[in-house]
């Protein structure tokens, strides 16, 4: 094995079973399927090494785990923060706005028509594999769409 063939980084773990597991580079999204699941679950972040099973190079083992962490993604109740609110009012229909949280994280501000709100959290939180691969590329925990007519919100939190 060398040092090319060697993969490190930050990956989502989109499968799992007893058997394998495939793990997506948040960075590159590139795909690795494992040939054996070293206890990693659905929706785990993984910070660590992959490499190639010889000699067909195809599928892949975990060689090195730094940190596994189980992140999450909700729809809550909750209205958007106040904060959230002013920054939606001063931008148009359409735009986004990412502002860091205080500590670790992110708040996504997004405006869209007041009549297509439930349509745009749905489908915020219908791309699990690009919401969660954004939140383990921050380093965080959590994912929580909060929305109002015309604002949803996406918290990306510890």
């Amino acid at each position: 094995m060398t040092d090319e063939e060697r993969v490190e980084g930050t990956f989502l773990v989109t499968a799992a079973d007893d058997d394998s597991a495939v793990l997506k580079d948040v960075e590159t999204g590139q795909v690795h399927t494992l040939s054996s699941n070293p206890g990693v679950e659905r929706h785990d972040a993984v910070e660590g090494v992959v490499s190639p099973d010889p000699p067909m190079n195809v599928s892949y083992q975990l060689v090195e785990m730094r940190e596994r962490r189980p992140l999450s993604l909700e729809v809550s109740d909750e209205s958007p923060t106040a904060r959230a609110r002013d920054i939606a009012a001063d931008q148009p229909v359409g735009e986004l706005t990412r502002e860091e949280r205080a500590g670790t994280g992110e708040l996504h501000v997004i405006t869209v028509p007041e009549e297509t709100t439930d349509e745009a959290v749905s489908d915020v939180a219908d791309d699990e594999e690009g919401t969660l691969s954004r939140a383990a590329r921050l380093g965080v925990n959590r994912v929580e769409i909060r929305s109002e007519p015309g604002v949803v919100v996406v918290r990306y939190m510890p």
